[in-house]
């Protein structure tokens, strides 16, 4: 029995991919098209279940096991069925293509008893979409480089299936809020100033169905978070199927330390519920709160990403496209010269346009001082109006 499961044509024997667009299994060669379950119910049972380090020494270390440290514990070697070659993956990789043939592959084991993933959000876009929404992510990007655009090459485009622990929790909270009321007004040549008090008081229970928190190493949480929301009404069940042609991982992390930033994200987006609604002409503190989680189950998912990346005078930039809905996040890179471009002329401008207008009315002689004291307050706005541009991008 063999390391890995091939997904073959049935018809011309050609790799099946899972195609995002038809959402069926796709060959590329003959344009056979089958459901995932049409597919599945053609082929012989697959033992997902078979620990790749059972195989009876179908390989040997070429350096007489002499590993580095480290290495040995975090590298496996598979066979591909199809052309025999050498596919060489770290602990967590469950999906992959041999770099041989292309064919796409499955890593036995990994996905299999306390590993198989209850759901899965099969790719909705494909590579071509993520190229376009990486492209279209550039166009109206304040600050960047101009020869960026140009120079910049993609190095790298891998559509994976990142780890994700699902929880679902039911949150009880009571919260207190002070909340002051300040009123204003004029007479007898006097302004006075009235603050009126309030303690306000809420408490409910608010309910979170599928809070996501990756669960892979590899992947940076904050990127994770920033592609978000997905959505889980497109989730089905699992089906190894659905990973021909991409790569996936399996979990590193484990669940009970996912725990600690569901409740956080849960006890956050409460506290913005709790607070929903309540105006005031003055403002409003917490006195004090009581968020916490009464109850909550969770479940294990695959979730879509497309990985780009790109390198740009010597430094990678990262970027992640949301596989289901098309959400583009990434770094750019920051050009001090396009953002003086951007604020020095139309500060001069600005300054230009108030000089005219106080020649006209023949008062600069008057004014000469206080003009230019305008232009360079301008000229400041616009360098606060570019610099929350830059960090709003």
């Amino acid at each position: 029995m063999t390391d890995i499961i091939v997904y073959k044509c049935p018809a011309c024997g050609g790799r099946m991919e899972f195609d995002s667009k038809t959402q069926h299994m796709k060959c590329p060669f003959c344009d056979t098209e089958l459901s995932v379950e049409e597919y599945e119910a053609q082929q012989p049972e697959a033992d997902l279940s078979q620990n790749p380090n059972e195989e009876n020494g179908q390989w040997m270390a070429a350096n007489d096991g002499s590993w580095q440290e480290g290495e040995a514990g975090s590298l496996r070697v598979y066979a591909c069925a199809t052309c025999g070659g050498e596919i060489v993956g770290d602990l967590t990789e469950g999906a992959a293509s041999c770099p041989f043939c292309g064919n796409p592959v499955v890593m036995r084991g990994q996905f299999s008893g306390e590993l198989k993933p209850d759901y899965i959000i099969p790719f909705r876009h494909d590579k071509k979409a993520a190229k376009r929404a990486y492209y279209k992510h550039l166009e109206k990007k304040y600050f960047m480089p101009r020869v960026f655009k140009n120079e910049n090459h993609i190095d790298e485009i891998r559509g994976i299936y990142v780890p994700f622990w699902l929880f679902d929790a039911n949150v009880e909270a009571s919260v207190q809020y002070a909340m002051t009321e300040t009123d204003s007004w004029e007479s007898g040549g006097y302004i006075y100033t009235k603050n009126t008090e309030h303690a306000i008081y809420r408490e409910g229970e608010v309910a979170f169905a599928g809070i996501p928190c990756d669960c892979s190493k590899k992947m940076d949480d904050t990127l994770m978070e920033a592609i978000e929301p997905y959505h889980f009404r497109d989730a089905v069940p699992f089906r190894a199927a659905y990973l021909a042609g991409y790569v996936a991982d399996r979990y590193d992390v484990d669940m009970q330390d996912c725990i600690a930033r569901a409740t956080k994200r849960a006890q956050a987006s409460t506290e913005k519920e709790m607070k929903y609604g309540l105006q005031s002409k003055g403002t409003i503190t917490v006195k004090s709160n009581r968020i916490q989680v009464k109850s909550a189950t969770y479940h294990y998912a695959l979730y879509p990403v497309w990985i780009l990346n790109t390198t740009w005078r010597g430094k990678q930039y990262t970027f992640a496209m949301n596989g289901q809905t098309g959400r583009m996040v990434g770094d750019l890179p920051f050009s001090r010269k396009e953002f003086w471009k951007y604020v020095i002329p139309r500060g001069m401008i600005a300054g230009a346009g108030i000089y005219a207008v106080l020649e006209c009315f023949m008062v600069l002689s008057v004014y000469q001082w206080t003009a230019f004291h305008l232009s360079l307050m301008i000229l400041a706005v616009l360098a606060l109006v570019g610099l929350i541009r830059l960090l709003s991008k």
